[in-house]
């Protein structure tokens, strides 16, 4: 083992430190953007990140992977979102939440999410992991969907063509935003996307608008930065009471933080 990879090895049994994750990332991007996906080589990118190829390998399986470095994150968020639902809530507006979720990742870094969509149009093979991303994305949401409607006798259709609807209106609104150089409105993008969807397979009617003047309460959170925003929305729904719930329309809406 060489001094430079033994450099690298972690001190302890915990999880590597993310700087360098980060630090790989943009390492990969600035030769992918300099001399090609194809010509560029791991050993390339470990040199200009300075650390070893096991450094690598310890966050990414593939020189592939070092090109969707959140998805697993998103994923998981995504998971996570259509788990905490009640029962009650409109299952496809539910779907229509968890896939805003997926957009908001890529509107966090509007530059890196464009550079990576220019070089998917070049490069056929990422074209192919990215179309493998997509799949486990609606593979999620179906089965989402399935136990919400597993008491129909049409669950099963229903829930794969709704996931393949939710899946193919982000990806438009996504899309149209990267088209624009992540300059046009995201949020009203994927609104009207997901209104789409909505409008088309959801059973319930849309929620009324909130009666306007009424008096305003103030209601303050207290949450951890790390918290998902749908989490912090949930506090708020809790604070004001049933009486008042955030309309889905409207807490689907809410910006990303930024970091």
């Amino acid at each position: 083992m060489s001094e430079k990879e033994e450099q690298d090895q972690p001190m302890n049994d915990g999880p590597p430190k993310p700087a360098m994750r980060e630090a790989l990332v943009a390492a990969a991007f600035e030769l992918f953007l300099e001399r090609g996906f194809e010509q560029t080589t791991i050993d390339d990118i470990v040199s200009l990140a300075g650390v070893g190829r096991r450094s690598f390998f310890r966050y990414f399986p593939a020189k592939e992977d070092v090109v969707f470095p959140d998805h697993e994150r998103s994923l998981a968020e995504m998971t996570e979102f259509l788990d905490s639902g009640s029962g009650e809530e409109d299952p496809v507006r539910h779907a229509c939440g968890a896939a805003r979720l997926v957009l908001r990742m890529y509107a966090e870094q509007p530059s890196f999410s464009v550079q990576r969509y220019r070089l998917t149009r070049k490069v056929p093979g990422l074209r192919a992991y990215e179309l493998s991303v997509v799949w486990r994305y609606e593979h999620t949401l179906a089965h989402y969907l399935r136990g919400r409607f597993a008491d129909r006798p049409d669950g099963a259709l229903r829930a794969d063509v709704i996931a393949a609807a939710v899946v193919s209106a982000h990806n438009h609104a996504l899309r149209t935003w990267l088209r624009s150089g992540g300059e046009s409105d995201w949020i009203a993008e994927v609104d009207t996307a997901m209104a789409f969807v909505t409008g088309t397979w959801s059973d319930r009617p849309a929620e009324a608008a909130p009666e306007t003047g009424a008096a305003d309460d103030v209601v303050v959170l207290i949450a951890s930065r790390r918290a998902p925003l749908w989490r912090m929305v949930q506090g708020i729904e809790s604070a004001l009471g049933d009486a008042r719930r955030v309309p889905e329309d409207a807490r689907e809406t809410q910006p990303a933080p930024q970091a």
